[in-house]
Parts: C-alpha cells; sequence; structure tokens
C-alpha cells in the first residue's frame, strides 16, 4: 500500500515525484543493534560470519525492543541438526507478569540446511567454535550474526594490541599533519 502526496503544478498537473511507499520507510529504518559481544574479536579469529534468525517469545522481543540483551558468555551449538544460542542472557521484562521468560534459557537459531551442514563441517576441526557476535533488528525482525572462530592464544592477544596500538598511533600522526 503506497501513500501517495501529490502536490499540484498548475492547472491539471500534479507532481508524481511526491509518492512514497512502505518500500522507502524501510529504507530509512535500516539496522538497530541491541546487543555486541566486543569481546569476541578480542578473544577469537573470527573466520566466517553468517546471519540467522532467532525464535522469540513475546516479552524477550520487548526487552531486546529496549536494548536490553547480553553476549558475553554466549555460544551457538549444532544439536540434531538444528543450531542453538546458549547462554545468551536477555532479562525479564518487568511488565511481563507471569507470562515472563528464563532469561538464560535455549533459543533456537533459524538456518537453513546447508548452513547448519557447513557450520557443523567448520566446528568439528579442532578449537573453532560458533561465537554470536550481534543481535539485532532489520526491517522489525530479531537476528544474530554468527562467526565461525578459532581461539587466540595469549601472545595472539598480545600481538593483536600491539598492532591496534601501532594503526592508531599512526592515524593519529596523519591526523596532526593534515592539521598543520
Amino acid at each position: 500500500m503506497a501513500i501517495c502526496h501529490l502536490r499540484r503544478l498548475g492547472p491539471g498537473g500534479y507532481d508524481s515525484s511526491a509518492v512514497k511507499s512502505k518500500s522507502d520507510k524501510s529504507q530509512h529504518e535500516g539496522v538497530k543493534i541491541v546487543a555486541q559481544n566486543r569481546q569476541a574479536s578480542y578473544n577469537y579469529h573470527l573466520l566466517d560470519s553468517l546471519e540467522a534468525g532467532m525464535v522469540l517469545v513475546g516479552t524477550e522481543v520487548k526487552t531486546l525492543r529496549e536494548g536490553k540483551g547480553t553476549l558475553r558468555e554466549a555460544y551457538a551449538e549444532i544439536r540434531l541438526g538444528e543450531a542453538w544460542l546458549v547462554n545468551c542472557h536477555i532479562p525479564e521484562y518487568l511488565a511481563g507478569g507471569y507470562r515472563n521468560h528464563d532469561p538464560l534459557r535455549k533459543r533456537k537459531l533459524l538456518l537453513n540446511r546447508r548452513e547448519i551442514d557447513r557450520l557443523l563441517v567448520q566446528t568439528q576441526q579442532k578449537g573453532m567454535t560458533i561465537v554470536p557476535t550481534k543481535i539485532y533488528f532489520r526491517d522489525g525482525i530479531a537476528k544474530c550474526e554468527l562467526a565461525v572462530a578459532q581461539g587466540k592464544k595469549f601472545h595472539d592477544r598480545r600481538e593483536s594490541e600491539k598492532q591496534k596500538e601501532a594503526k592508531r598511533e599512526a592515524s593519529e600522526a596523519m591526523y596532526r599533519s593534515r592539521r598543520r
């Protein structure tokens, strides 16, 4: 259904460029990030990422829309051909009453068979796991971004910190040189 706003140009003429549709509205809404796992890139080498839908109950959706949710210790697992998000903390909805959800319950992830099989093959290698990196709403639907990750050793973390600091210093030096 299109919402039409027409301006009168002159005798008998209308401006058709003022017609707005729902698709224009959804482009402006975009993506609203609810929760991010910032430690994932620090603790893991993120190799491959994909987007999954989430099966949520009503009070979980309302809590996520308020911007509450934590992915700090969350991970995904594949059990019996289905993907599950484990240990993701979504607090109870304050006005939920007796219909509230369990904050740490397992949540089913919606992936097609090919994606599940690919994740299963990748995680069967030693040291590989599936880490959720963010939860967000896209066009009003809750999505979870998953990444296949390999754990970093302590010396890898120190090396990545050194590289990040060197990059920051270089960008600051370039900024200072441009200002002069």
